[in-house]
């Protein structure tokens, strides 16, 4: 005959207090495991039945059945654990942090773990872990640059609806220069790789000369159109133009996203807009060429092909670009922007008010 459980009972509040074990979000999976055991085994059930419904060992069951008839909600919880006991109360991690975000050590503008140790009368060590639970890196600094274009909204919208709501019969093209890219030659040969080292090669080089990089981002299909020049006038701007709309059907409508280098606004170049009817410009706010998403084809480039190439010439650093672009173009893969443009000023709104007086940012 099957071994019978022992019964369990909840009163009100153990009821009320495991119930909110399990629908609390910050509650531990396991606590909230063990909560669910026990309100699944007041129902009457056997442990093989709880076990079956929740998808856990019936040992399981009768541990955490026990030890609930025997030490209530509390028995729940993680027992101590063997080892030494804690030498760091929460006091002193409460010191630490505090030390760390409201002040800066005397000769020095950052903490580092040792100075803080000193500090604070604890170990190097422990500093460490305490910065690391909390996410601080006092060492680490990044910067940024807000945007002041008046129609920082409005252009905002514009660029970020041409990406997640294109128009029919119509190309979307994300344009802009990568200038000044260099020839580098280093002055040694590069040491290849080997099991157990990395590549190396020399911290000099050489210079051959400098290329600009114009692209055009087809932000449906992820082809790109690219050329190299010399130099990055709006002379150059226009014959690349010249080149998109040879390259591209001529009874499509045409969107060009660009930023606002002076280049893209010279008499000429609006002239030569303005005669073609089909073609329509975006402009990214100013100081926002990250809304520009051909900016993440010149750092794939970048990465991929200038950064670590070895160029003797301009004209080999050029044909090696364009190697680049043409292989890409074989099997293009479209980037995909995730974020809506209410998503987008929603986080630089949070950002505005950490950084600037909220009278500042009440009409943002």
């Amino acid at each position: 005959m099957p071994r019978v459980a022992d019964p369990l009972t909840l009163s009100s509040e153990q009821r009320t207090a495991l119930q909110s074990l399990v629908s609390r979000r910050t509650t531990a999976q396991g606590l909230a495991k063990r909560a669910g055991i026990v309100l699944a085994c007041a129902e009457g059930l056997q442990n093989k039945l709880v076990a079956q419904r929740l998808g856990v060992h019936v040992e399981t069951v009768a541990t955490w059945r026990k030890r609930f008839i025997e030490q209530g909600v509390e028995g729940l919880y993680d027992e101590p654990r063997p080892g030494a006991p804690r030498t760091i109360t929460d006091a002193q991690v409460e010191a630490v942090i505090v030390r760390t975000l409201e002040s800066m050590p005397r000769n020095a503008t950052h903490w580092s773990s040792r100075m803080m140790a000193g500090e604070s009368s604890v170990s190097t060590s422990s500093v460490q872990r305490i910065w690391r639970a909390f996410g601080l890196q006092p060492h680490r600094t990044e910067t940024f640059k807000l945007s002041t274009d008046p129609l920082f909204i409005d252009k905002v919208r514009d660029v970020v609806g041409l990406y997640l709501n294109p128009p029919e019969r119509a190309l979307v093209l994300c344009v802009d220069e990568k200038s000044q890219i260099q020839a580098l030659d280093r002055s040694q040969p590069v040491l290849p790789m080997r099991p157990g080292q990395i590549e190396r090669r020399s911290h000099d080089y050489k210079r051959h000369g400098t290329t600009s990089l114009f692209a055009a981002l087809n932000t449906a299909t992820g082809d790109v159109i690219g050329k190299c020049y010399k130099r990055h006038r709006a002379s150059e701007f226009k014959r690349f133009l010249v080149e998109i709309e040879r390259r591209v059907p001529n009874d499509l409508e045409i969107h060009l996203i660009m930023d606002n280098y002076a280049t893209h606004k010279t008499p000429a170049i609006r002239a030569w807009l303005a005669r073609r009817p089909l073609w329509h410009v975006h402009f990214t706010p100013t100081s926002a060429s990250w809304l520009n998403m051909v900016e993440r084809f010149f750092a794939e480039i970048t990465d991929r092909q200038i950064k670590r190439g070895v160029h003797r010439s301009e004209r080999e650093l050029t044909q090696a670009i364009l190697d680049y672009i043409e292989i890409r173009n074989e099997d293009p893969k479209p980037f995909k922007w995730v974020r809506t443009a209410d998503q987008i000023l929603d986080a630089v709104k949070r950002f505005c008010l950490k950084t600037t007086p909220e009278n500042n940012v009440a009409n943002f």
